[in-house]
């Protein structure tokens, strides 16, 4: 069942779970009887739209997502959306221009909450060239691009421990929004070919993953250039 056919006592108890959240912990935090929760989540009581925003700050929810609650619940969305080239924006994608431009000659990019790449600088492009087309065609999801075997999957050196990292990340994201988006799209990273599992990387003791990109003859590594050696060669390339 999709969650725009789901009931706001339906949805409400997802969240609940997803957090980890008993009736009687929402309940306490609301400053509620669990009785009353109940009737709520079983549909018996319609809450009002002040309980359905408290209900929704309790449990952290998203700004998209008490939109979603409000509009299950009857009432108009409390939060506007608007898109990055939305004419009032117009100074926040400047801004994220001019960040992009400062990191050169290191690479750098922008991308939305499902993953798909608003701007890179030119470092970033020259990177990410040579994949399929069908990948590099707007909208280009990075981590589709980054996994996929026609993508960036077959130069990365360290393709094993890139993939746990990135897909534990996506999963982690996923227990936060339960965003539809993002687990239609674990699923279809999940079925990418991948090699055998790899311990994390010793240098970084597993607290940060470097990607291990192999450029030319050479194997560049990122979070930042992880060694003066990439270093070096981000100047050069620019």
């Amino acid at each position: 069942m999709g969650e725009a056919a789901k009931t706001f006592g339906e949805q409400l108890r997802d969240w609940r779970s997803r957090r980890r959240m008993s009736q009687l912990d929402l309940a306490g935090e609301a400053e509620i009887s669990t009785r009353h929760l109940s009737f709520i989540e079983t549909g018996r009581s319609v809450p009002s739209r002040g309980m359905v925003l408290k209900l929704a700050e309790v449990i952290d929810l998203p700004l998209r997502e008490r939109n979603v609650l409000l509009l299950a619940a009857g009432y108009a969305p409390a939060y506007a959306e608007r898109k990055l080239d939305d004419p009032s924006l117009a100074a926040a994608r400047q801004a994220i221009d001019l960040i992009l431009k400062g990191h050169a000659p290191y690479p750098a990019l922008a991308i939305d909450r499902h993953w798909t790449l608003i701007a890179a600088n030119d470092t970033a492009m020259k990177l990410m060239g040579g994949v399929a087309a069908h990948l590099a065609t707007p909208p280009v999801n990075v981590l589709r691009l980054s996994l996929h075997p026609e993508g960036l999957s077959t130069r990365i050196e360290n393709l094993s421990e890139w993939r746990a990292h990135l897909l534990d990340r996506l999963r982690r994201q996923i227990d936060v929004t339960g965003d539809p988006v993002l687990i239609a799209l674990l699923a279809e990273l999940a079925a990418y070919p991948h090699p055998a599992s790899a311990r994390p990387h010793a240098d970084y003791g597993g607290v940060v993953v470097p990607l291990r990109l192999k450029v030319g003859e050479g194997v560049l590594s990122f979070f930042f250039p992880a060694d003066p050696e990439t270093a070096r060669a981000l100047h050069a390339l620019v």
